[in-house]
């Protein structure tokens, strides 16, 4: 079982929260600001921490930034009102690992508390990786479709391989630049749309990859 902070001021949205992710299996430990926070992480060593942005005194972003100039790696969600681009960056800048906007949907809030936990797994290498009929073995580099194995480049096996890892979430283009290619080329870019196309033509329908215009690129079950 993780074991999950969750810091929050709004009492209503701590315990609905609270309510769902205890019903995922989690162990969660609820408090209504950052100073709590802060004492919890250091004195539990938690699997993740759910921060809310907002919060009065020490904030979201400053229990990022003291976590890890203190060395914790935490893996941390930032949840916030505020959606514009820079907002983002900073929370990112400021040592957090993944951003929400409120209002969110619950099953992405889920998805991304999963893959965070995901990360900080110890290393399997032998694990298959699998969305319906779908079979990535990332220690062989070898992919299947209903059994039929499918050749990939080296740059179509680690996009599907970023996707597939993150099943249900919304990758952005910047974020796939950046992991897949180490550069963001810019939303003017063809690049990522091109290798997606790839990807669909070999992999095979029904297509597994959903585009969310103007944001990104997910797998969901067929």
């Amino acid at each position: 079982m993780s074991t999950v902070l969750l810091a929050d001021d709004d009492r209503a949205i701590r315990e609905s929260l609270v309510r769902a992710m205890e019903l995922e299996g989690y162990r969660v430990i609820p408090v209504p600001n950052g100073v709590q926070a802060l004492n919890e992480v250091r004195r539990s060593g938690v699997d993740a921490a759910v921060v809310d942005v907002m919060m009065p005194g020490v904030d979201g972003l400053d229990v990022c930034r003291l976590l890890r100039a203190d060395g914790y790696r935490t893996p941390i969600l930032l949840l916030t009102a505020r959606s514009e681009t820079s907002e983002r960056v900073e929370g990112l800048d400021a040592g957090a690992d993944d951003y929400l906007v409120k209002p969110f949907e619950l099953d992405e809030l889920m998805a991304r508390l999963r893959a965070l936990l995901r990360r900080v797994e110890p290393p399997d290498g032998n694990r298959v990786l699998q969305v319906s009929d779908l079979r990535i073995d990332p220690a062989a580099r070898r992919v299947w479709r209903g059994g039929t194995a499918v050749e990939l480049s080296k740059t179509e096996f680690d996009l599907l391989e970023l996707l597939v890892r993150n099943a249900g979430i919304v990758l952005d283009h910047a974020t796939i630049y950046d992991r897949i290619w180490g550069y963001d080329f810019g939303v003017e870019s063809k690049n990522l749309a091109v290798y997606v196309g790839y990807l669909r033509r070999k992999v095979g329908m029904p297509s597994l990859i959903h585009t969310v215009r103007g944001v990104g690129y997910t797998v969901r079950g067929a």
